[in-house]
């Protein structure tokens, strides 16, 4: 999941699998696949490496759950 932050302060947490595409318009615009959007304060860069993170720890909780439970 992305901890983001909206302009007015608040936070919010996304996940990425709901993310269609991310504009950099300046501010950061994602564009979601429901056809909803939202600007926030991090940057394409802070996005982008947020979910590469996320995507790495879903891999290894699975590869150890592989390594728990081999078939």
């Amino acid at each position: 999941m992305l901890l983001l932050t909206k302009f007015d302060q608040k936070k919010l947490i996304v996940s990425p699998d709901t993310i269609k595409y991310i504009e950099a318009i300046p501010d950061t615009l994602i564009i979601f696949i429901n056809g909803d959007s939202i600007l926030v304060k991090e940057s394409l860069e802070e996005i982008m490496n947020q979910a590469i993170l996320y995507q790495a720890k879903i891999l290894q909780r699975a590869d150890a759950l592989k390594t728990q439970n081999p078939s």
